[in-house]
């Protein structure tokens, strides 16, 4: 990825034909060693290409690439008396535990005093 990336640099930056030297340098001016065997397959795969053309093409491998989505469906409700009750009980709770908050707000004194 990172000598995909120092092509691409290298393109947006007027370099038509970047070489496995200039990726090289601009690898080793951010601390990174290149890999030989990974830099000449990228630099043989992509040679004669335009950054058009290798974005469309990766484009569409992306588009078979499963993304997730479609998952279960929620929990379901519950059922029975009790449900209205918690709810009750649980509304009580967080009306005292935000006067509570409040309370503790002011402190004596204000952030841009």
């Amino acid at each position: 990825m990172r000598h995909l990336a120092a092509y691409l640099l290298l393109q947006i930056g007027g370099n038509a034909s970047p070489s496995a030297a200039d990726i090289k340098k601009v690898l080793s001016a951010v601390g990174i060693e290149a890999d030989d065997e990974r830099l000449d397959k990228l630099i043989s795969e992509v040679e004669g290409k335009s950054i058009d053309e290798l974005i469309a093409e990766g484009s569409s491998k992306l588009s078979s690439v499963p993304s997730g989505g479609g998952g279960g469906g929620g929990g379901g409700a519950a059922a029975g008396g009790a449900a209205p009750a918690a709810a009750a009980a649980e509304e009580k709770e967080e009306k005292k535990e935000e006067e509570k908050e409040e309370s503790d707000d002011d402190m004596g004194f204000g952030l841009f005093d």
